[in-house]
């Protein structure tokens, strides 16, 4: 190997030195029962991280989705239902750490929300184009005989 191809090969590594705690492993959880994994998988995919917003506690690797992981890991070895745990995480953070979060009073902007936005767009639209239709229609409409014959009498006015 030649020299410059080793300072290109240290300086590779120099710059992929700060990437190394994102290709650390996954935590390994130790479970009971391969239904208690799939619990844990389930339910880490289901909530959502806090923290990040856009990711569920499975594909997070903040400290708080890592905390939470933990908490249900310890929750399913306690023998708790999936149930029990979503309400004890409701509780303690609110809808909000729910992907799917129930439909009631405080969620109906959420739910409803870009529904009714489609709505009030569709309808500015139809009344934007009708309004444009109609402003064509009576620009458009030819000139009657009696118009015309006025028009051409201005015109020999202006001369």
């Amino acid at each position: 190997m030649s020299y410059p191809s080793i300072r290109a090969l240290l300086l590779g590594l120099v710059l992929m030195a700060p990437a190394a705690p994102l290709l650390a492993a996954i935590d390994a959880y130790q479970f009971d029962s391969t239904a208690q994994e799939e619990r844990f998988q389930r339910l880490a995919a289901e909530l959502r991280c806090l923290v990040c917003q856009n990711q569920s506690l499975a594909d997070s690797n903040a400290g708080l989705a890592k905390d939470l992981r933990d908490q249900v890991h310890e929750m399913i070895l306690a023998g708790k239902d999936d149930k029990e745990i979503v309400d004890y995480m409701v509780e303690r953070y609110g809808d909000f750490v729910l992907y799917r979060p129930p439909v009631q009073a405080n969620t109906w902007l959420l739910w409803f929300g870009p529904l009714a936005l489609l709505g009030v767009g569709a309808l500015a639209l139809i009344l934007f184009l009708r309004h444009r239709a109609a402003a064509r229609a009576t620009t458009a409409a030819p000139l009657s005989e009696a118009e015309r014959e006025r028009l051409a009498q201005l015109l020999e006015e202006r001369k």
